[in-house]
Formats: structure tokens, C-alpha cells, sequence
């Protein structure tokens, strides 16, 4: 069996909005979302793609048919307010049915519906069913490297005004070559730093003054979007540099962070080297051995 753990909202939230070149939302094998709360509630709201578990008559949770257990990379279960594995309520009983086939362990989302609908009301729906055109066309939010706090993505999403809104973005560093006026409009402060992404391209020399920018406006309690062109490579590179200066993260550590946040992550070669560099500066050590293929 693969057992049970407990997952966090933001790690939901970060899963729900993966994508490449389409949602990941799409990948029938990606996410299977239970919501465990009797089907008044779910049918009420719940979380954008879950789908309401269903019980035989002895008690026992019925897996859907179109659900291949073994093959799911994420299976993720929430009741109203489940907090821990020692609870007792839907979540763990349905739990505890899906983990003696699940390849990975079944995860519990910490707080439930509760908590996440208040943390990410944008993220709630009464839509029940999708077909794989809705899935591909949905718009997935920029990836959240601290709840609630800063934010990492591309530059569709910083030009999307609804997005804007929906995080309370106060603040937004961009790293792409464009800009937009729908920054003015959304009424955030900018600090651009025309970058290209090539690894003769020099980040290292504004990461402080990014750094102070980030820093200053999150200890105003104001929430940061670092975004660039495809939000791979250069918004990557600035937010390692972000937790290397201000959190005192090693560069294998701010690295193994980000790409918990957003799997397909990838700074260029000369970003990385420029972040050993970086680490070296702040740290004072070259911790991190950044040769390939680990980086």
C-alpha cells in the first residue's frame, strides 16, 4: 500500500495549475480530486474538477470507473475539514479504500473545502463535468512560491486582469522584453528588467535590486508576481535568487523549492551559473555543486 499523507492548500493549488504548452488538467493519468462531502454540499460549490464520491450501499467508496488507480500520479481526497490522518470522517474512510491500489500515497487536503474555497475562492465551481476541449481551454494561475505572498508565472497570466484581481496583486517583477498596459490599469507598481533569455543574457547584476524590491513590498504585506516571457527560465532564475537572498536558501534548496512549485521549471545554463555566483556572493560559499545533469 502506499499509505496516506496529509497535503497542504497551496500544494493543490500548485498542482491544479501546472501546465507545458496545455493544463496538465488535461492528462487523464495527472489528478483524480474526491470530494468527499455529502452531494448537497458538492453540489453547492467545490474545487474546479473534483468530483463527488459515491458510496455502495454497505458504506464503501466506489471508485469511478474512468479512474485508473494504479496509473494516477495525484489522488487527492477532501471532506468539509479533515486536519490529520488520526481524524475520522469521509476523507479518510475514502482514503483508506483508494491507498490499497494507489501506486503514489493518497493524499488528504489539510482543512478541506473549508480552508481552500476561503484561501482560493476563485477556485470554486458548481460545473461538474468536463470534456477534454473544457480542459485543455482552462487558464491556469501563476504557480504560488509563498502562500499567499509571492507568486511565479508568465506573461498571459500578468497581462490577465482577472488573475491580477484574484491573487490581490499589489506588485509585479518582469523579466520578459514586453509590457503591457494592463499593468496601469491593475493599478500595480513594476519594476522591469528588459532580459532575454539567453545564457549570455546578465541577470546577476539586478538580482539585489529585485531582491529589495520583492522584500520590501511582502513586509508591506502586499502579494508579488516575478513573471516572464513563458515563465520558465528568467522568472525561475530571480525567484531562486529571492529565497538565496532574503530566506538564506542554499541554491540546491531554493532549486528543489521552485520546482516543487512549477515541474517544468528550467533556467538557462548561464542562469545557473549565474546563481552559484549569486549564492557564493550572499552566502558567502559556493554550496551547491551545479554541474550537469543535476542542474
Amino acid at each position: 500500500m502506499a499509505g496516506k499523507v496529509l497535503c497542504e492548500a497551496t500544494k493543490l493549488y500548485n498542482i491544479l495549475n501546472q501546465y507545458t504548452h496545455l493544463p496538465r488538467l488535461a492528462d487523464s493519468n495527472y489528478l483524480c480530486l474526491i470530494d468527499a462531502r455529502a452531494a448537497e454540499s458538492y453540489n453547492f460549490s467545490h474545487i474546479i474538477t473534483a468530483r463527488n464520491a459515491k458510496w455502495d450501499s454497505d458504506g464503501k467508496f466506489i471508485m469511478p470507473l474512468d479512474v485508473e488507480v494504479e496509473s494516477m500520479r495525484y489522488i487527492i481526497v477532501y471532506d468539509s475539514s479533515t486536519h490529520s490522518l488520526s481524524d475520522s470522517g469521509a476523507a479518510i474512510d475514502c482514503a483508506d479504500s483508494i491507498e490499497k491500489s494507489s501506486q503514489f500515497p493518497v493524499q488528504i487536503l489539510i482543512g478541506g473545502y473549508e480552508r481552500f474555497s476561503a484561501l482560493y475562492p476563485f477556485l470554486r465551481t458548481q460545473k461538474i463535468l468536463y470534456n477534454i476541449r473544457e480542459l485543455e481551454s482552462l487558464n491556469p494561475y501563476p504557480v504560488e512560491i509563498l502562500p499567499g505572498k509571492l507568486f511565479m508565472g508568465d506573461y498571459r497570466q500578468a497581462t490577465n486582469l482577472q488573475i491580477l484581481k484574484d491573487l490581490k496583486l499589489d506588485a509585479l517583477v518582469n523579466v520578459s522584453d514586453e509590457c503591457s498596459l494592463v499593468f496601469k490599469k491593475a493599478n500595480c507598481t513594476v519594476l522591469h528588467i528588459r532580459t532575454a533569455d539567453s545564457a549570455e543574457a546578465d541577470l546577476i547584476t539586478s538580482f539585489e535590486k529585485m531582491c529589495v524590491f520583492i522584500g520590501s513590498h511582502l513586509n508591506n504585506s502586499s502579494s508579488v508576481l516575478i513573471f516572464s516571457t513563458l515563465g520558465v527560465s528568467r522568472c525561475c532564475a530571480v525567484t531562486m535568487a529571492y529565497l538565496i537572498y532574503h530566506l538564506k536558501y542554499t541554491l540546491k534548496e531554493a532549486w528543489n523549492h521552485i520546482q516543487q512549485c512549477k515541474a517544468n521549471m528550467r533556467p538557462n545554463r548561464g542562469f545557473v551559473q549565474q546563481l552559484s555566483d549569486w549564492e557564493l556572493q550572499t552566502l558567502g560559499k559556493r554550496v551547491t555543486d551545479i554541474s550537469e545533469p543535476n542542474y
